[in-house]
């Protein structure tokens, strides 16, 4: 049975993420954030754990964090492993009757610690079963140092390992879809989400991610101001039309159910996502008309595939 949200109460709780980071005005990492923690219900408390990256270095100094809640830097390569050791721990101490409280444990990641070098402690993680639930802030490449591609890094986005020039149109090779990834780890909860229709899709899911019994995923699209190119005040629209153009789909697998948690009525053209970054820019060229329809086709490929799975299940 699907809850009841009220909206007005939980924009409203307390801030689990304080003010005073250092994150990037337009960034999605921070709101991505600030989205999953307040969907903890109050009073419940909460160890976070974050792999080395953007979030990291903007929220974390040593000795000082921006979190309300416990708090654990883990390297780039283990916030999987790290937080299942945690969260081992405690079902050890309460059964043992020396923890009382109870607890929830989410570790964030940026798509490089998680799609990459964290990919292996992330899948250990999952397939083991763990009370957990691992948050992946996806902004396509690795922005904490300087924009380099990653394996979420969308077919021809321009980046500083894959430069567009004479010899080149980009990253050559098409992005993972690791929510599908982690579905097919048998896990009670994966969805993928973003900020769209007032925050409600990513509130639920946040919601079913940390309070469904055993590993959750959660993949945001979270855009970069700096690594992308465009202006802070576009975040919004870049999110909206990623939903519309069907880039970035809204759905959940729901104990190995799939489900489509939107369908947009006139899907846009990719070239309304494309235009609004600089680093797809060199597309729009004429003589890069065809690369456009190759998106295109592989979007569109994506989209089927994931209805026809959605189908099964309607």
């Amino acid at each position: 049975m699907e809850a009841v949200y009220n909206f007005k109460e939980m924009m409203n709780r307390p801030e689990r993420l304080a003010p005073g980071h250092r994150m990037c005005a337009g960034c999605g990492g921070a709101i991505a954030v600030r989205g999953v923690l307040r969907a903890l219900h109050e009073g419940d408390r909460a160890v976070v754990g974050n792999a080395t990256g953007c979030l990291e270095v903007s929220s974390f100094m040593y000795p000082y964090t921006a979190y309300e809640d416990s708090y654990i830097h883990n390297a780039f390569e283990n916030a999987g492993a790290t937080l299942s050791g945690v969260e081992t721990a405690y079902r050890v101490l309460k059964k043992r009757g020396k923890v009382k409280e109870d607890y929830k444990f989410i570790t964030f990641g940026g798509d490089g610690g998680t799609y990459d070098i964290g990919f292996q402690s992330l899948s250990g993680a999952m397939e083991r079963g763990h009370d957990m639930v691992y948050v992946c802030y996806d902004n396509g490449a690795y922005m904490n140092t300087g924009t380099q591609r990653s394996s979420a890094t969308p077919r021809f986005a321009d980046t500083t390992t894959t430069p567009v020039g004479r010899a080149s149109d980009g990253k050559v090779q098409t992005r993972k879809d690791l929510t599908a990834i982690m579905a097919e780890h048998h896990i009670p909860y994966a969805a993928q989400t973003t900020f769209t229709n007032n925050f409600k899709d990513l509130h639920t899911k946040a919601e079913k991610a940390i309070y469904t019994q055993g590993a959750a995923f959660l993949n945001i699209f979270a855009p970069c101001p700096r690594g992308w190119g465009y202006e802070p005040s576009e975040l919004m629209d870049i999110c909206r039309t990623a939903v519309d153009t069907c880039y970035w789909p809204l759905y959940e697998v729901v104990e190995g159910k799939w489900i489509l948690s939107y369908e947009p009525k006139n899907k846009l053209p990719i070239e309304e996502f494309l235009r609004s970054q600089r680093r797809f820019r060199h597309l729009f060229s004429p003589e890069n008309e065809e690369l456009i329809g190759e998106f295109q086709r592989e979007v569109d490929r994506r989209w089927e595939e994931l209805r026809a799975r959605c189908s099964l299940y309607s």
